[in-house]
């Protein structure tokens, strides 16, 4: 599937249904996993991201170095890619180079936030806000940027800071803006969920809180068009990671600690593709002279 072809499939799906679910991806490993799972989208989630280079999500990576990441996410699989752009990195002119980025980078849809910079994550304390006219100048400079399709979903963080009825606004302004796709963050109930989705006049992402029980069918009936998963992942990788250390730090192999095996991990890599084109070239012989 091409970039465009994965715009295109995004652009239809969320505006036609069903809910469509994302889990966060950080590296392309991650990404290759959620594929091979069957899933029909991923998540690069940038606070994922900046916990894979070691740095807390506080805003301290920098715009180039999260477009390295993309583009290798992209590279490494056929699904539309929803890439966090957090809130443009800076005023209206790196906005513009920001999708232009993604946009070569290869994802297929992006997320801008009302947050002033440096930004924080939504479950964080001591959020701030840019002006409602602040965050539409975002949305213009990304539209006017963008030559490829990519998608466009506004985020607002108002919820935090200006409760449910004040994101609404926000939200609601932002469409005005131009955003296909709007995402309130912070919403903790199903029934919440389905009064914003009643409310907004765009397709809803949603940002499942961590531990929530909410089904498919549920996210479905409560209106959402895309579900994210942002850390769940990368959790889980922490999780399992630290039990084979401490395995191997008390005993010196890793005892009661469930691993994929060589043969999985080395398919998730395409390695028996790898090697038959190392065997290809290698009986190739010398080049005729």
């Amino acid at each position: 599937m091409t970039p465009a072809d994965g715009r295109a499939s995004l652009r239809r799906r969320l505006a036609e249904g069903p809910v469509l679910l994302a889990p966060g991806v950080f590296d392309p490993l991650s990404a290759r996993l959620v594929e091979r799972c069957g899933f029909e989208a991923v998540y690069a989630s940038g606070g994922a991201i900046a916990r894979s280079l070691g740095f807390p999500d506080l805003g301290l990576v920098t715009q180039t170095e999260v477009a390295d990441v993309l583009r290798r996410i992209c590279q490494a699989t056929s699904l539309p890619v929803v890439a966090d752009a957090d809130t443009g990195y800076g005023g209206p002119l790196n906005v513009r180079r920001t999708v232009q980025e993604w946009e070569r980078a290869g994802v297929a849809a992006l997320h801008l936030e009302d947050q002033t910079l440096p930004k924080r994550c939504g479950q964080y304390a001591g959020i701030s806000l840019v002006s409602r006219e602040e965050m539409s100048a975002r949305l213009r400079a990304a539209l006017d940027a963008r030559s490829e399709g990519v998608v466009l979903i506004a985020r607002t963080d108002a919820r935090a800071v200006e409760g449910l009825e004040g994101a609404l606004h926000r939200a609601e302004a932002y469409a005005e803006a131009g955003a296909e796709v709007l995402f309130v963050q912070g919403l903790t109930t199903l029934d919440e969920v389905r009064h914003v989705a009643r409310r907004l006049p765009r397709p809803l992402m949603v940002n499942v809180p961590p531990g929530a029980r909410w089904s498919v069918a549920k996210l479905e009936e409560a209106g959402c068009r895309l579900a994210i998963y942002p850390g769940e992942l990368q959790r889980a990788a922490l999780a399992a990671m630290r039990a084979a250390a401490r395995s191997i730090h008390e005993f010196g192999f890793v005892d009661g600690v469930g691993l994929a095996s060589q043969d999985e991990r080395d398919a998730l890599v395409d390695t028996s593709e790898w090697q038959a084109l190392a065997d290809r070239y290698a009986g190739a012989g010398s080049l005729p002279e």
